[in-house]
């Protein structure tokens, strides 16, 4: 029997931020906060922030195409942060929260290539996007008080100023696509 989940790994700051969105979604099995696309192996949350691991913080999304795209994954990733800033996400700064796609195979790099031109040729932004495009390699779960981080803490300062508004946001333009 086929294994009908797929897998997506993006980074958009934050990894509490683009969790708590994705956790949302209709069709999303699991996501998982963690680390990827850096070089140093096992890296540890204190070792991530300190920028010299090169990993970025990045979930990782299991989820159903039969009920939720690829596509339209990209597009929440996409209208949910700012792609535009190198290496930063509002007051979250360095290259732990740049903007990353990390492809599981080329119909996915294909997807963000395509979304990115789309997106870019559209002017959704006043500046182009620059979001990172790679291929996966290897996921490195984040510590367990990180996982599930805005459903746990949902009157943290963070969580109150920064993912409750975006939360709001994305629940009201895509409410037909959530859970």
């Amino acid at each position: 029997m086929k294994n009908k989940f797929e897998i997506a790994t993006f980074g958009g700051g934050c990894f509490w931020c683009v969790e708590a969105i994705f956790e949302r979604v209709s069709g999303v099995h699991q996501v998982e906060s963690g680390y990827s696309g850096g070089n140093v192996r096992n890296p540890d949350y204190k070792m991530v922030t300190s920028g010299t691991t090169g990993h970025a913080e990045v979930v990782q999304i299991t989820f159903d195409p039969e009920v939720v795209s690829y596509l339209e994954l990209l597009e929440f990733f996409f209208l949910t942060h700012d792609p535009t800033t190198l290496n930063q996400q509002g007051a979250d700064v360095g290259t732990q929260y740049r903007s990353i796609v990390l492809y599981h195979n080329e119909a996915q790099r294909m997807l963000a290539r395509e979304i990115i031109e789309e997106l870019d040729s559209e002017e959704v932004w006043s500046n182009p996007i620059a979001t990172a495009v790679e291929a996966f390699e290897q996921f490195y779960s984040a510590e367990a008080y990180h996982q599930e981080y805005y459903e746990n803490n949902p009157n943290q300062g963070y969580c109150r100023l920064v993912i409750t508004p975006k939360l709001e946001k994305f629940e009201k333009v895509f409410k037909e696509k959530l859970k």
